[in-house]
Protein backbone atom coordinates (compact mmCIF):
# COMPACT_ATOMS: atom_id res chain seq x y z
CA UNK A 1 0.00 0.00 0.00
CA UNK A 2 1.82 3.23 -1.46
CA UNK A 3 1.96 6.36 1.12
CA UNK A 4 0.44 9.60 -0.67
CA UNK A 5 3.24 11.99 0.24
CA UNK A 6 2.01 15.36 2.08
CA UNK A 7 2.55 18.40 0.01
CA UNK A 8 4.08 21.61 0.98
CA UNK A 9 1.31 23.25 2.27
CA UNK A 10 -0.08 20.27 4.49
CA UNK A 11 3.24 19.92 5.78
CA UNK A 12 3.39 23.56 7.03
CA UNK A 13 -0.18 23.21 7.97
CA UNK A 14 1.39 20.19 10.06
CA UNK A 15 4.39 22.41 11.08
CA UNK A 16 1.96 25.29 12.37
CA UNK A 17 -0.34 23.20 14.16
CA UNK A 18 2.44 21.13 16.08
CA UNK A 19 5.58 24.15 16.61
CA UNK A 20 5.05 26.70 18.61
CA UNK A 21 4.92 30.50 16.79
CA UNK A 22 8.05 31.69 18.99
CA UNK A 23 10.14 29.67 16.40
CA UNK A 24 10.36 31.00 13.23
CA UNK A 25 10.80 29.75 10.23
CA UNK A 26 12.46 32.01 7.28
CA UNK A 27 11.36 30.59 4.20
CA UNK A 28 8.08 28.66 3.68
CA UNK A 29 9.92 25.19 2.10
CA UNK A 30 10.20 21.84 3.28
CA UNK A 31 13.84 20.32 2.79
CA UNK A 32 13.98 16.89 1.43
CA UNK A 33 17.70 16.68 0.50
CA UNK A 34 20.82 18.75 0.28
CA UNK A 35 24.89 18.35 -1.38
CA UNK A 36 27.26 21.51 -1.20
CA UNK A 37 25.66 24.31 -2.06
CA UNK A 38 22.06 23.41 -2.93
CA UNK A 39 19.54 22.43 -1.13
CA UNK A 40 15.74 20.79 -2.54
CA UNK A 41 12.86 21.07 -1.50
CA UNK A 42 9.78 18.38 -1.32
CA UNK A 43 8.92 19.05 -5.14
CA UNK A 44 12.34 18.71 -6.45
CA UNK A 45 12.58 22.35 -6.53
CA UNK A 46 16.58 22.78 -6.06
CA UNK A 47 17.64 26.61 -4.68
CA UNK A 48 21.50 27.88 -3.77
CA UNK A 49 22.07 28.05 -0.72
CA UNK A 50 23.44 31.19 0.82
CA UNK A 51 22.44 30.43 4.36
CA UNK A 52 24.13 27.45 5.18
CA UNK A 53 22.05 26.66 8.17
CA UNK A 54 23.20 30.00 9.79
CA UNK A 55 26.65 29.43 9.00
CA UNK A 56 27.28 26.06 9.68
CA UNK A 57 28.40 24.19 6.77
CA UNK A 58 31.51 25.90 5.63
CA UNK A 59 32.28 22.85 4.09
CA UNK A 60 28.60 22.59 2.26
CA UNK A 61 26.02 19.90 2.71
CA UNK A 62 26.70 16.32 2.98
CA UNK A 63 30.69 16.88 2.61
CA UNK A 64 32.01 13.00 1.29
CA UNK A 65 34.49 13.72 3.86
CA UNK A 66 32.28 14.42 6.93
CA UNK A 67 29.70 11.69 5.91
CA UNK A 68 32.73 9.03 5.52
CA UNK A 69 33.87 9.61 9.16
CA UNK A 70 30.52 9.61 10.61
CA UNK A 71 29.37 6.33 9.26
CA UNK A 72 32.90 4.96 10.34
CA UNK A 73 31.75 6.46 14.13
CA UNK A 74 28.74 4.97 13.79
CA UNK A 75 29.90 1.36 13.58
CA UNK A 76 32.16 1.79 16.66
CA UNK A 77 30.52 4.08 19.36
CA UNK A 78 27.47 7.21 19.01
CA UNK A 79 27.30 8.14 22.71
CA UNK A 80 28.73 7.38 26.09
CA UNK A 81 28.76 10.85 27.86
CA UNK A 82 33.16 11.70 28.27
CA UNK A 83 32.02 12.56 32.04
CA UNK A 84 31.83 8.20 31.86
CA UNK A 85 34.14 6.92 29.55
CA UNK A 86 36.46 8.89 27.08
CA UNK A 87 37.11 8.12 23.71
CA UNK A 88 40.00 8.78 21.36
CA UNK A 89 37.64 11.50 18.74
CA UNK A 90 37.15 13.67 21.40
CA UNK A 91 40.61 13.87 22.64
CA UNK A 92 42.46 14.24 18.72
CA UNK A 93 39.65 16.78 18.07
CA UNK A 94 40.52 19.13 22.02
CA UNK A 95 44.49 18.37 20.52
CA UNK A 96 43.78 19.75 17.25
CA UNK A 97 42.02 22.86 18.19
CA UNK A 98 44.46 23.44 20.89
CA UNK A 99 47.25 23.76 18.16
CA UNK A 100 45.04 25.97 15.79
CA UNK A 101 43.93 28.20 18.50
CA UNK A 102 47.03 28.40 21.00
CA UNK A 103 49.95 28.59 18.33
CA UNK A 104 52.32 25.93 20.17
CA UNK A 105 51.07 27.69 23.68
CA UNK A 106 49.37 25.80 26.54
CA UNK A 107 45.78 24.98 25.42
CA UNK A 108 42.77 23.02 26.86
CA UNK A 109 39.33 22.25 25.39
CA UNK A 110 35.82 20.83 26.39
CA UNK A 111 33.09 20.36 23.80
CA UNK A 112 29.44 21.00 24.40
CA UNK A 113 26.54 21.09 21.99
CA UNK A 114 25.00 24.51 21.06
CA UNK A 115 27.09 28.00 20.92
CA UNK A 116 24.97 29.22 23.82
CA UNK A 117 26.39 26.68 25.99
CA UNK A 118 29.97 27.05 24.98
CA UNK A 119 29.29 31.03 25.84
CA UNK A 120 27.87 30.29 29.12
CA UNK A 121 30.81 27.69 30.11
CA UNK A 122 33.13 30.15 29.03
CA UNK A 123 31.91 33.05 31.66
CA UNK A 124 31.71 30.26 33.93
CA UNK A 125 35.53 29.57 33.55
CA UNK A 126 35.94 33.10 33.44
CA UNK A 127 34.50 33.87 36.72
CA UNK A 128 35.94 30.73 38.54
CA UNK A 129 39.53 31.90 37.01
CA UNK A 130 39.32 35.55 38.17
CA UNK A 131 37.16 35.20 41.17
CA UNK A 132 35.27 38.12 39.83
CA UNK A 133 31.41 38.70 38.65
CA UNK A 134 31.05 41.61 36.01
CA UNK A 135 30.84 40.40 32.10
CA UNK A 136 31.16 43.43 29.13
CA UNK A 137 29.15 42.31 26.19
CA UNK A 138 28.89 44.73 23.13
CA UNK A 139 25.86 46.19 21.79
CA UNK A 140 24.82 44.33 18.20
CA UNK A 141 26.70 41.20 19.46
CA UNK A 142 24.33 38.03 19.57
CA UNK A 143 25.65 35.04 21.76
CA UNK A 144 22.70 32.52 22.58
CA UNK A 145 19.18 32.05 23.35
CA UNK A 146 19.66 30.84 27.30
CA UNK A 147 19.10 33.30 29.82
CA UNK A 148 22.66 34.34 30.32
CA UNK A 149 23.02 34.25 26.51
CA UNK A 150 20.13 36.48 25.67
CA UNK A 151 21.21 38.45 28.11
CA UNK A 152 25.04 39.51 26.79
CA UNK A 153 23.11 39.58 23.27
CA UNK A 154 23.27 43.10 22.63
CA UNK A 155 19.55 43.70 21.38
CA UNK A 156 16.17 44.11 22.30
CA UNK A 157 14.11 42.18 19.69
CA UNK A 158 13.49 39.49 18.68
CA UNK A 159 15.81 37.81 21.52
CA UNK A 160 14.81 39.31 24.92
CA UNK A 161 11.19 40.04 24.33
CA UNK A 162 9.46 39.59 27.80
CA UNK A 163 11.69 36.99 28.96
CA UNK A 164 13.23 38.39 32.04
CA UNK A 165 14.75 39.15 34.28
CA UNK A 166 18.03 38.85 33.05
CA UNK A 167 21.26 37.34 34.32
CA UNK A 168 22.89 40.15 36.92
CA UNK A 169 26.15 41.59 36.48
CA UNK A 170 26.37 41.83 32.79
CA UNK A 171 27.02 45.40 30.89
CA UNK A 172 27.03 46.57 27.27
CA UNK A 173 28.83 48.77 25.53
CA UNK A 174 29.48 50.32 21.91
CA UNK A 175 30.67 48.29 19.37
CA UNK A 176 32.68 50.23 16.28
CA UNK A 177 30.38 50.77 13.33
CA UNK A 178 31.74 53.45 10.74
CA UNK A 179 28.93 53.92 8.71
CA UNK A 180 26.97 54.80 11.64
CA UNK A 181 29.45 57.11 13.17
CA UNK A 182 31.21 55.04 15.75
CA UNK A 183 34.59 55.37 16.06
CA UNK A 184 37.24 53.51 17.30
CA UNK A 185 38.25 55.91 19.73
CA UNK A 186 34.74 56.10 20.71
CA UNK A 187 34.19 52.58 21.39
CA UNK A 188 37.06 52.36 23.76
CA UNK A 189 36.21 55.84 24.96
CA UNK A 190 32.16 54.11 25.95
CA UNK A 191 34.51 51.10 27.49
CA UNK A 192 36.08 53.28 29.34
CA UNK A 193 32.72 54.94 30.62
CA UNK A 194 31.27 51.58 31.81
CA UNK A 195 34.58 51.07 34.17
CA UNK A 196 34.00 54.45 35.49
CA UNK A 197 30.08 54.39 35.76
CA UNK A 198 28.56 50.79 36.02
CA UNK A 199 31.54 48.75 36.94
CA UNK A 200 35.29 49.13 37.94
CA UNK A 201 37.64 46.69 35.72
CA UNK A 202 39.14 44.85 38.71
CA UNK A 203 35.26 43.39 39.23
CA UNK A 204 35.36 42.49 35.63
CA UNK A 205 35.85 38.53 34.90
CA UNK A 206 35.79 38.91 31.05
CA UNK A 207 34.84 40.95 28.23
CA UNK A 208 33.43 38.54 25.32
CA UNK A 209 33.64 40.30 21.82
CA UNK A 210 32.77 38.84 18.29
CA UNK A 211 35.51 40.03 15.62
CA UNK A 212 32.75 40.66 13.03
CA UNK A 213 29.56 40.76 14.80
CA UNK A 214 27.28 37.73 13.26
CA UNK A 215 23.54 38.04 13.50
CA UNK A 216 24.40 41.90 14.63
CA UNK A 217 24.95 43.00 10.64
CA UNK A 218 28.27 41.67 9.72
CA UNK A 219 30.16 44.39 11.51
CA UNK A 220 34.01 43.81 12.22
CA UNK A 221 35.96 44.76 14.68
CA UNK A 222 38.48 46.89 13.40
CA UNK A 223 42.14 45.22 13.99
CA UNK A 224 43.44 48.70 16.10
CA UNK A 225 40.31 48.19 18.21
CA UNK A 226 40.77 44.65 18.93
CA UNK A 227 44.31 45.46 19.74
CA UNK A 228 43.50 48.07 21.96
CA UNK A 229 40.84 45.52 23.87
CA UNK A 230 43.57 43.40 24.13
CA UNK A 231 45.42 45.48 25.99
CA UNK A 232 42.91 46.86 27.98
CA UNK A 233 42.21 43.76 29.16
CA UNK A 234 45.53 42.72 29.61
CA UNK A 235 46.06 45.39 31.69
CA UNK A 236 42.98 44.85 34.18
CA UNK A 237 43.44 40.91 34.14
CA UNK A 238 40.45 40.45 32.31
CA UNK A 239 39.42 37.27 30.36
CA UNK A 240 39.25 38.17 26.60
CA UNK A 241 37.14 35.69 24.95
CA UNK A 242 36.72 35.64 21.54
CA UNK A 243 32.92 34.39 19.97
CA UNK A 244 33.92 32.85 17.07
CA UNK A 245 30.60 30.98 16.54
CA UNK A 246 29.54 31.88 13.32
CA UNK A 247 33.44 33.54 12.63
CA UNK A 248 35.69 30.83 12.84
CA UNK A 249 36.66 27.87 10.15
CA UNK A 250 37.59 29.81 7.33
CA UNK A 251 34.11 32.19 6.77
CA UNK A 252 36.33 35.44 7.44
CA UNK A 253 39.24 34.26 4.87
CA UNK A 254 41.24 33.05 8.28
CA UNK A 255 40.81 30.06 10.33
CA UNK A 256 39.38 32.23 12.96
CA UNK A 257 38.11 35.73 12.64
CA UNK A 258 40.57 37.29 15.78
CA UNK A 259 43.81 36.14 13.38
CA UNK A 260 43.38 39.38 11.06
CA UNK A 261 44.01 41.69 14.22
CA UNK A 262 47.15 39.37 15.30
CA UNK A 263 45.66 39.04 19.13
CA UNK A 264 45.85 36.40 21.26
CA UNK A 265 42.38 35.62 23.30
CA UNK A 266 42.14 33.97 26.38
CA UNK A 267 39.48 31.82 25.78
CA UNK A 268 37.35 31.18 22.46
CA UNK A 269 33.84 30.06 21.53
CA UNK A 270 33.81 27.58 18.18
CA UNK A 271 30.24 25.60 17.32
CA UNK A 272 28.53 25.76 14.01
CA UNK A 273 31.03 25.01 11.09
CA UNK A 274 33.00 22.63 13.41
CA UNK A 275 31.30 19.61 12.37
CA UNK A 276 30.09 19.99 9.18
CA UNK A 277 26.16 20.74 10.20
CA UNK A 278 27.04 18.15 13.71
CA UNK A 279 25.92 19.56 16.67
CA UNK A 280 28.92 20.26 19.10
CA UNK A 281 30.30 23.39 20.40
CA UNK A 282 33.39 23.71 22.42
CA UNK A 283 35.23 26.32 24.34
CA UNK A 284 39.60 26.42 23.68
CA UNK A 285 41.72 28.23 25.92
CA UNK A 286 44.53 29.01 28.03
CA UNK A 287 45.19 26.19 29.88
CA UNK A 288 45.79 28.09 33.46
CA UNK A 289 42.12 29.65 32.92
CA UNK A 290 40.50 26.25 31.44
CA UNK A 291 42.10 24.29 34.85
CA UNK A 292 40.36 27.04 36.76
CA UNK A 293 36.69 24.91 37.45
CA UNK A 294 37.23 22.27 39.72
CA UNK A 295 36.25 18.44 38.60
CA UNK A 296 32.98 18.00 38.06
CA UNK A 297 32.36 22.07 37.30
CA UNK A 298 32.13 20.98 33.46
CA UNK A 299 30.48 18.89 30.75
CA UNK A 300 27.25 18.20 29.43
CA UNK A 301 25.54 14.65 28.74
CA UNK A 302 25.60 14.89 24.47
CA UNK A 303 29.16 17.69 24.64
CA UNK A 304 31.66 16.06 22.28
CA UNK A 305 29.48 13.66 21.09
CA UNK A 306 31.63 10.79 19.27
CA UNK A 307 29.91 11.06 16.02
CA UNK A 308 30.03 14.92 16.01
CA UNK A 309 33.82 14.78 17.11
CA UNK A 310 34.35 12.85 14.02
CA UNK A 311 32.66 14.85 11.69
CA UNK A 312 34.94 17.70 13.20
CA UNK A 313 38.11 15.92 12.88
CA UNK A 314 36.75 15.63 9.04
CA UNK A 315 36.21 19.01 8.71
CA UNK A 316 39.79 20.00 9.49
CA UNK A 317 41.13 17.65 7.10
CA UNK A 318 39.08 19.61 4.78
CA UNK A 319 40.58 22.71 5.40
CA UNK A 320 44.36 21.37 6.02
CA UNK A 321 44.10 19.29 2.24
CA UNK A 322 41.50 21.37 0.19
CA UNK A 323 42.62 25.24 0.55
CA UNK A 324 39.34 26.11 1.89
CA UNK A 325 41.36 29.49 3.25
CA UNK A 326 42.21 30.59 0.30
CA UNK A 327 39.16 29.70 -1.65
CA UNK A 328 37.40 31.67 0.80
CA UNK A 329 39.63 34.78 0.23
CA UNK A 330 39.19 34.29 -3.25
CA UNK A 331 35.24 34.02 -2.91
CA UNK A 332 34.92 37.07 -0.51
CA UNK A 333 36.68 39.26 -2.98
CA UNK A 334 34.67 38.40 -5.94
CA UNK A 335 31.47 38.86 -3.71
CA UNK A 336 32.55 42.19 -2.14
CA UNK A 337 32.84 43.24 -5.84
CA UNK A 338 29.67 42.42 -7.12
CA UNK A 339 27.65 43.63 -4.13
CA UNK A 340 29.83 46.78 -4.39
CA UNK A 341 28.73 46.93 -8.35
CA UNK A 342 25.09 46.50 -7.26
CA UNK A 343 25.12 49.52 -4.42
CA UNK A 344 26.72 51.45 -7.15
CA UNK A 345 23.28 50.71 -9.21
CA UNK A 346 20.73 50.77 -6.40
CA UNK A 347 21.02 53.55 -3.44
CA UNK A 348 18.76 52.13 -0.85
CA UNK A 349 22.39 49.57 -0.55
CA UNK A 350 23.55 52.23 2.28
CA UNK A 351 26.91 50.11 2.67
CA UNK A 352 28.49 46.75 1.52
CA UNK A 353 30.35 45.52 4.46
CA UNK A 354 32.38 41.41 5.68
CA UNK A 355 35.66 40.01 6.01
CA UNK A 356 36.49 37.22 3.89
CA UNK A 357 33.24 35.59 2.79
CA UNK A 358 31.32 36.92 5.37
CA UNK A 359 29.71 39.73 3.69
CA UNK A 360 26.09 41.88 3.86
CA UNK A 361 24.30 44.16 2.74
CA UNK A 362 22.30 47.07 4.64
CA UNK A 363 19.17 48.73 3.16
CA UNK A 364 18.60 52.42 4.14
CA UNK A 365 15.55 54.38 2.81
CA UNK A 366 17.91 57.18 2.01
CA UNK A 367 21.83 57.93 2.13
CA UNK A 368 21.04 61.12 4.43
CA UNK A 369 19.27 59.89 7.37
CA UNK A 370 20.53 56.14 6.96
CA UNK A 371 16.73 55.02 8.56
CA UNK A 372 17.26 51.42 8.51
CA UNK A 373 14.46 49.57 5.62
CA UNK A 374 13.30 46.47 6.88
CA UNK A 375 10.78 45.94 4.48
CA UNK A 376 13.25 46.28 1.29
CA UNK A 377 15.65 44.15 2.95
CA UNK A 378 12.59 41.37 3.44
CA UNK A 379 11.16 41.78 0.02
CA UNK A 380 14.47 41.32 -1.49
CA UNK A 381 14.48 38.12 0.20
CA UNK A 382 11.36 36.95 -1.19
CA UNK A 383 12.22 37.65 -4.76
CA UNK A 384 15.45 36.06 -4.44
CA UNK A 385 13.80 32.47 -3.10
CA UNK A 386 11.57 33.12 -6.30
CA UNK A 387 14.82 33.42 -8.06
CA UNK A 388 16.19 30.07 -6.53
CA UNK A 389 18.34 31.82 -4.00
CA UNK A 390 17.93 31.39 -0.15
CA UNK A 391 19.29 34.23 1.88
CA UNK A 392 18.05 35.41 5.70
CA UNK A 393 18.18 38.59 7.25
CA UNK A 394 20.26 40.46 10.47
CA UNK A 395 20.83 43.36 12.03
CA UNK A 396 19.51 44.79 15.11
CA UNK A 397 16.63 46.77 12.61
CA UNK A 398 16.53 42.96 10.64
CA UNK A 399 17.12 45.28 7.63
CA UNK A 400 20.42 43.65 6.48
CA UNK A 401 21.03 40.78 3.80
CA UNK A 402 23.75 38.28 4.68
CA UNK A 403 25.83 35.62 2.80
CA UNK A 404 27.04 32.80 3.84
CA UNK A 405 27.04 30.32 0.79
CA UNK A 406 29.60 27.40 1.68
CA UNK A 407 33.19 27.98 0.81
CA UNK A 408 32.97 24.61 -1.93
CA UNK A 409 30.38 27.12 -3.79
CA UNK A 410 31.81 27.14 -7.50
CA UNK A 411 32.41 30.27 -9.17
CA UNK A 412 29.55 29.44 -11.66
CA UNK A 413 27.20 29.02 -9.11
CA UNK A 414 28.26 32.64 -7.46
CA UNK A 415 27.69 34.13 -10.39
CA UNK A 416 24.48 32.68 -10.60
CA UNK A 417 23.38 33.34 -6.93
CA UNK A 418 24.32 36.98 -7.87
CA UNK A 419 22.46 37.33 -11.12
CA UNK A 420 19.70 36.28 -8.83
CA UNK A 421 19.94 38.90 -6.20
CA UNK A 422 20.86 41.18 -9.11
CA UNK A 423 17.12 40.45 -10.66
CA UNK A 424 15.58 40.42 -6.99
CA UNK A 425 16.58 43.70 -6.50
CA UNK A 426 15.22 45.44 -10.02
CA UNK A 427 12.09 43.32 -9.62
CA UNK A 428 11.04 44.82 -6.20
CA UNK A 429 11.70 48.12 -7.29
CA UNK A 430 9.28 47.39 -10.16
CA UNK A 431 6.82 45.82 -7.73
CA UNK A 432 6.57 48.46 -5.48
CA UNK A 433 6.82 51.10 -7.98
CA UNK A 434 3.62 49.30 -9.25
Amino acid sequence: MSVQKKSTQELLAVRDSNVPRGLLTAHPLVVDRAEGAYIWDNTGRRYLDFVGGIGVLNVGHNHPRVVAAVQEQLKRVTHTAFQVAAYEPYVALAERLNKLVGKGAAYKSVFLTTGAEAVENAIKIARSYTKRSGVISFRGGFHGRTLLGVTLTGFAQPYKQNFGPFAGEVYHTAYPDSYRGVTIEGAIAALEEVFATDIAPDRVAAIIIEPVQGDGGFLQAPPEFLQALRAITERHGIVLIADEIQTGFGRTGKMFGFEHAGIQPDLVTVAKSLAGGLPISGVVGKTEIMDAPAPGGLGGTYGGNALACAAALAVLDAFEQDGLLERSTALGQKLHTALTGLQSKHDDIGVVRGLGFMQAIEFVTDSVTKRPDADRAQQVIERAREGGLLVIKCGVHRNIVRFLAPLVISDADLDEALRILGEALVADKVSTAA
